[in-house]
């Protein structure tokens, strides 16, 4: 979309808080932004001229803009978050949720049982963490069951079946470790009291439950049972040991999340730390890969948002090594300069430092191992295949149609080695009707190099057509037609026998079936056809056939793939009778089929 395009629709942008949506020819979801302003924020893409190249890209792309108003900034902020996480659109900061940290549940039930998991299911259950250290929340886990008995049967404890007297005490029960409420001799309010001092340990409010523990001690010391008033104490002990082992900041800090961050290329690690009580209570670092060139705010904005979601924080005060302008209204917000909590900026930043200079460290170690190889990978190649250059930008073209329908070509991109995804291209087939696999060939490689022509841009120096002689002499035509021959190499892979054809050749050349070369250029056709059949399935996915039988009420996406893959096109499926449809999809789709088709 450009200026001249976008300028009718301005006027129907609203002046108000919100998030917009943009989406190419496709109708895929490309792009998701939050603002004070939508007319404002949209006008900008399409009124400004110093974008950065990505962005630019990113306009070019626009075919169709939503947007959704919200009362406030900050609901604009969550709507965007919640959005990204759930589309996740090719220009977006990726905020993936992450599901291996292990949490410490708390089930909704009689007699809550508390364990460790990493499955954080939406089952009413009390997730508390997550925890970046499985050691840690193993250890708080056992740190509590030694002072707060809990059961660690799975039994149902329901009221009416503990009546029926179905269950015995284990021996968790004379080990000391649970009251026994699968017999009656605990009743679930006192368990409740126990689980409530659990919530406030796992929050980091330990002077709550010390104090309770010490008004009971008392109780005890009047009523002459010093030997349970002795137990308390130690109880009492134990908390404040670990709490002094905790990272205690100042009790007058009270509740805050402080975030820090750091970049490495095209990654920005988020450093966090949660203060709860003047106690670091949990800590952790995400890292997250940027499609734009966001700034840091945009970055940090997102990144607050994912992290309290995944931590469930609701704290409302937050330390920051940078002002936020959006979304963030109704909170305290510090940039500290000295103190206490410029200490704990500090401390998350050196953490944010680490974890950048640990990528950095990752990145150059993969390097200095994997540029050897490859070197020599790419050296092999030039020599089994008798290249005068060294292969070092490869490129290769699949074909994709279903029974000839909607027909496709993908094209992958391997530098020095490695998949280049950034030049992967993927074409819709414009001047081809029917199945003409040669055809449609020629089309993309004459579209792809025609465009590298036009641009100026380098040409590859090997090109491999997935298919025998047909499809490499329609590619080498499209080449001659460009006035490129010469100017590359092309080469044919044969699906089957998977022998190499070269331009003009009577003989193939047939490679170590095992060997690294044949098994390199393998890894490329298979990444082609990866990267053609899964933009293929997302282009079927929205194709008008299949919409006509997703239309039928009871008829889903799975029976339209299969009606389609037996039938071949929805002309033969409204012919078949309802035996026929019966045979493929049961006789009660194939009454709704038959209906709806006779209407």
């Amino acid at each position: 979309m450009n200026h001249n395009n976008f300028l009718p629709i301005q006027a129907t942008l609203p002046n108000a808080p919100g998030i917009y949506k943009y989406f190419d020819t496709e109708e895929t979801l490309i792009y998701i932004g939050k603002a004070k302003n939508i007319r404002k924020r949209v006008s900008s893409y399409f009124t400004k001229s110093n974008h950065s190249f990505k962005t630019n890209e990113l306009v070019k792309r626009i075919a169709r803009i939503e947007f959704t108003i919200v009362k406030s900034e900050h609901d604009a902020l969550l709507l965007e978050n919640a959005l990204i996480k759930e589309f996740k659109p090719k220009y977006n900061i990726e905020l993936k949720d992450d599901k291996t940290y292990p949490y410490i549940v708390i089930k909704k039930e009689p007699f809550p049982r508390v364990f460790l998991t990493r499955r954080k299911l939406n089952d009413g259950a009390e997730y508390l963490g997550p925890y970046t250290s499985a050691i840690k929340a193993r250890s708080l886990l056992t740190f509590i069951k030694l002072h707060i008995p809990l059961r660690t049967c799975s039994l149902n404890l329901a009221a009416s079946t503990i009546v029926k007297g179905k269950y015995k005490v284990c021996l968790e029960y004379h080990l000391g470790n649970c009251k026994g409420g699968c017999v009656g001799l605990q009743t679930e309010n006192d368990y409740q009291e126990g689980i409530a001092q659990i919530k406030h340990i796992l929050k980091g409010n330990l002077a709550g439950v010390i104090e309770k523990y010490k008004q009971e001690q008392q109780s005890l010391i009047e009523k002459m049972a010093f030997e349970k008033a002795e137990l308390i104490q130690q109880k009492v002990h134990a908390l404040k040991n670990y709490q002094a082992t905790s990272a205690v900041v100042s009790p007058k800090l009270g509740d805050l999340d402080v975030f820090a961050t750091a970049r490495f290329e095209q990654k920005i690690i988020v450093s966090y730390l949660a203060i709860r009580n003047g106690t670091i209570s949990n800590s952790g670092n995400k890292t997250y890969a940027l499609a734009l060139d966001e700034t840091d705010e945009d970055v940090l904005s997102a990144a607050i948002v994912d992290i309290q979601t995944l931590y469930n924080s609701h704290t409302r005060e937050l330390v920051v090594p940078i002002a936020l302008e959006f979304g963030f209204e109704n909170f305290i917000k510090t940039i500290p300069k000295a103190g206490e909590k410029k200490k704990l900026l500090d401390m998350a930043k050196t953490n944010a430092d680490y974890h950048a200079l640990e990528l950095k460290k990752q990145k150059m170690l993969h390097l200095s191992n994997n540029e050897g190889a490859q070197d020599q990978l790419l050296e092999k190649t030039q020599q089994a295949l008798n290249l005068t250059n060294l292969p070092k930008h490869i490129e290769c073209f699949d074909n994709s149609n279903f029974q000839g329908a909607y027909p496709v070509s993908a094209m992958v991109c391997f530098k020095q080695g490695l998949p280049s995804k950034s030049d992967y291209r993927h074409f819709n087939v414009k001047t081809v009707e029917g199945i003409n696999d040669f055809a449609t060939m020629k089309e993309a490689v004459g579209r792809r190099y025609d465009r590298l022509k036009k641009e100026n841009a380098p040409l590859p120096d090997l090109v491999i057509i997935d298919g025998g002689k047909g499809q490499l002499s329609a590619a080498l035509e499209a080449i001659e037609e460009l006035g490129l021959k010469g100017k590359m190499t092309l080469v044919g892979l044969a699906k089957n026998v998977e022998e190499l054809f070269f331009a003009g050749d009577q003989e193939s050349l047939k490679l170590d079936y095992n060997g690294e070369v044949l098994n390199f250029i393998r890894r490329i056709r298979d990444e082609v056809h990866r990267f053609g059949v899964t933009f293929h399935r997302a282009k079927r996915s929205k194709g008008t056939f299949k919409n006509e039988l997703e239309e039928i009420k009871g008829i889903g996406n799975k029976t339209a793939n299969d009606l389609l893959t037996h039938f071949r096109s929805v002309s033969n499926i409204k012919k078949a009778s309802k035996e026929e449809l019966a045979v493929i999809v049961g006789n009660k789709k194939a009454n709704l089929i038959s209906t709806h088709f006779k209407k």
